[in-house]
């Protein structure tokens, strides 16, 4: 008897959450907020990850984790629209040479996906790599951004890198994003 109590008691509790995590989800789907306005100028801080061409045409769970690079950078984007944006980046990988590994620009696609606080986009464009080797290379890639608020957000984005005298490597960010 005390068992089949403790049973129901759990599930009462269970479908008390569940429902309030629910008002929660519609509350934040009905709220018009426009989390991606245009003329909005971020903040990006960011960690990196980086892959060379051998590991991206040759991926394995070992080989992934002896060849990662990682790394952490900074960036600053402005949307003219609230789906066209202009962004700048820098970010080392190397605590040894010189402070800024790559530095980079790029313009950026996004399509907010209504008021789900999602937006995947698109980015391409262009840098200079200072350090191991110095040469210019040419990017694109594709992410998805979370916003919690108009003003604070995550992204995730992945991008492949062309330079013009090595071979393709793949890099990665994860971040915070702070919009004013």
């Amino acid at each position: 008897m005390l068992k089949q109590k403790t049973q129901k008691q759990l599930l009462k509790k269970t479908l008390l959450f569940g429902g309030a995590i629910l008002l929660l989800a519609a509350k934040s789907a009905l709220a018009a907020d426009d989390y991606y306005p245009a003329s909005q100028l971020s903040f990006d801080g960011f960690g990196t990850a980086s892959v060379g061409a051998y590991t991206i045409d040759h991926p394995s769970n070992d080989r992934v984790r002896q060849n990662t690079e990682l790394g952490a950078g900074a960036g600053v984007n402005y949307f003219i629209t609230r789906n066209i944006g202009l962004g700048a980046e820098a970010y080392s990988e190397n605590t040894t040479g010189v402070f800024i590994d790559n530095a980079s620009a790029n313009l950026i696609l996004r399509l907010p996906l209504g008021q789900s606080r999602f937006a995947p986009y698109a980015l391409g464009g262009g840098g200079h790599q200072f350090d191991a080797a110095k040469l210019w290379f040419g990017q694109a890639g594709v992410g998805l951004e979370f916003r919690f608020t108009s003003q604070v957000g995550i992204f995730l984005d992945a991008r492949m890198v062309w330079p013009n005298e090595t071979k393709y490597y793949g890099v990665a960010r994860a971040g915070l994003r702070l919009a004013f």
